[in-house]
């Protein structure tokens, strides 16, 4: 019974993920209401969902032609912002990210819920020519790092958050902008999900069960999202995230 709902879930997650992103804060609650270590099931959420991130760079490879060569110094800080970000994981004593959950589930949907918004404010940046300088490339080189920091630590919602970085950088092409934002996203939870497995911290039968039910789910699960709408999915994925927080909240 366990494996048919983390595989539904996941499913889900993977058809969310097609549509709209934020399937995160469906399949990694999922685990921990099955009882999971909060840690545990963080690295194994992450693990498992990586193939379909793999997926969805490949599905903007045509986006990708032509992109700005100055996005490569931002794989830099992904690597080892993400590495750092899955060392602070397994040193965080499970009490502590028991309790740091919610407020981090919290954090994604409020990110989620504004990405509309934030894509509009990243639009109205100027020009590459303005942002060409040294100083907007460490600086989107510092935010990045922060930003993987974050993401090899918990993942939901650093897709949005990594689009300032690139916006720091000049970009206004919002379908590129995305296409590259997957790539740096692979790399920041492909260098965590390395180091989860080495670490052990990973629950293979689960992991197995979830990449399966997600590649599944982003095929095959994306044609009813589409029916359903982007605007349906956004708000079902917000009102899941904001309940999983209180309900997790009030279990602590």
């Amino acid at each position: 019974m366990d494996n048919l709902l983390i595989f539904a879930a996941a499913a889900v997650a993977g058809a969310i993920n097609s549509v709209a992103g934020g399937g995160t804060l469906i399949s990694f609650p999922t685990l921990l209401w099955l009882g999971m270590d909060s840690i545990q099931a963080n690295a194994t959420n992450t693990v498992a969902i990586w193939p379909g991130s793999l997926g969805s760079a490949w599905g903007y490879r045509r986006e990708l032609r032509g992109f700005d060569r100055r996005v490569v110094s931002l794989v830099i800080p992904s690597v080892i912002g993400g590495i750092a970000g899955a060392v602070l994981l397994r040193l965080t004593p499970s009490e502590l990210f028991d309790r740091l959950v919610p407020a981090l589930i919290f954090f994604a949907t409020v990110i989620f819920m504004l990405q509309e918004r934030f894509q509009r404010w990243f639009n109205w940046s100027a020009t590459h020519a303005e942002h060409e300088g040294a100083q907007w490339v460490a600086g989107a080189m510092l935010f990045q790092f922060v930003v993987a920091l974050y993401g090899g630590y918990f993942g939901a919602g650093i897709g949005i958050l990594m689009l300032a970085a690139l916006a720091i950088m000049g970009h206004t092409d919002i379908h590129q902008m995305n296409g590259i934002k997957n790539v740096l996203a692979v790399v920041i939870n492909g260098v965590a999900a390395i180091y989860f497995i080495w670490s052990g911290l990973v629950s293979w039968p689960h992991a197995i069960v979830m990449a399966v039910g997600a590649i599944i789910g982003g095929v095959g699960g994306a044609g009813l999202a589409r029916r359903m709408g982007r605007q349906m999915v956004r708000r079902l994925v917000i009102g899941i995230g904001f309940a999983m927080a209180i309900s997790l909240m009030f279990r602590l």
